[in-house]
């Protein structure tokens, strides 16, 4: 298995790319890894070269750029040329901490999509209050979608679901203002009766409030509700334990109670920390692409790489396409 990694996108980048990569060359048998990036940048921390190759790219898309207009200006980026080696199947999947737009656009433009997809979705694995997570599409790739953009969603995410994070007949639910029938605006509304129809283990509307509490296991909506529901969660976790910390921190007392808590808290913490998951898929396309999030540290890279692999040994992407196919003749016999 080969997969390809921008090594010059992220906050961290490469330092953190590469150590990351070399992690999980050690632990992963057979993978074998591009890094995709300048070349001597990415040397001076590559002090274990076995199964890791370097493909040189003096461009580098960053996150002020245009997204579509910079993949097709920076053919020499290491994003794009990272895209560039899944579309030639000379890597069997894609990782990047670079700009989302712009690895969204490289994947619809280069990689390309699967046929009957009509829009990829971004989509973490997010916590709950169990530990078991769970898969939320779409956080920002479409901020406008229809009723067919977020049935494909549910198939998508219930696959990804099933083969790779093992769940059995995974429940799926559809974001909304409540959890009665009927409810919503027009987009839910008709969604809602869609997957009604799918093959899928549709469990019917789930309320923001519910998530971390693992009501579904895929959770759906469109990119703009998506992303505000992520924002707040990330923005909730931060505020917490700074919340938390200022207490620890305002006495002696205090401070001695957080020293013998500390394991716990670091504890706590990883709990809520969605790079645990890996990165975000980004689902419909014709091979498995990886957001990874843009503060990846190398621990964050691993789990991503680790994702990814586990993406392409249990064929989501041809599972998806299959499920799909499958969709559309019986539509077509319905008729």
């Amino acid at each position: 298995m080969k997969i390809a990694i921008d090594a010059m996108g992220g906050d961290h980048a490469p330092k953190e790319i590469v150590l990351g990569a070399m992690d999980a060359v050690r632990e992963i048998p057979n993978l074998h890894i591009t890094l995709v990036g300048h070349e001597d940048e990415i040397k001076q921390f590559l002090t274990n070269a076995e199964r890791i190759e370097i493909i040189h790219a003096d461009e580098v898309i960053t996150g002020d750029d245009e997204p579509v207009r910079a993949v097709r200006k920076k053919k020499n980026s290491s994003l794009v040329k990272m895209a560039v080696e899944v579309k030639e199947n000379r890597a069997d999947a894609c990782i990047s901490a670079g700009n989302t737009g712009a690895l969204m656009s490289a994947g619809l433009f280069v990689v390309g999509r699967i046929p009957g997809i009509d829009r990829p979705a971004l989509s973490p694995t997010l916590p709950t209050l169990d530990g078991k997570g769970f898969l939320m599409l779409d956080v920002g790739a479409n901020v406008e979608a229809k009723p067919s953009h977020l049935l494909q969603y549910a198939i998508m995410g219930s696959v990804y679901a099933e083969k790779v994070r093992s769940i059995n007949n995974p429940k799926v639910g559809l974001l909304n203002v409540g959890t009665e029938d009927g409810k919503g605006n027009d987009l839910t509304k008709k969604a809602f009766d869609l997957m009604k129809k799918a093959p899928i283990n549709f469990i019917g509307n789930v309320e923001a409030r519910d998530l971390l509490e693992g009501v579904a296991d895929v959770v759906v909506t469109d990119g703009f509700s998506g992303n505000v529901a992520l924002k707040t969660i990330e923005g909730t976790a931060s505020a917490l334990f700074s919340m938390i910390k200022e207490t620890f921190m305002s006495s002696f007392k205090t401070k001695i109670a957080a020293g013998m808590l500390k394991g716990d808290l670091k504890g706590l913490k990883n709990k809520l920390d969605y790079s645990e998951y890996g990165g975000a898929a980004l689902f419909g396309l014709a091979a498995p692409v990886i957001k990874a999030h843009g503060s990846s540290n190398r621990r964050a890279i691993y789990s991503a790489i680790k994702q990814t692999c586990n993406m392409v040994e249990n064929h989501v992407t041809e599972t998806i396409k299959d499920t799909v196919e499958a969709m559309q003749a019986n539509e077509g016999d319905n008729e």
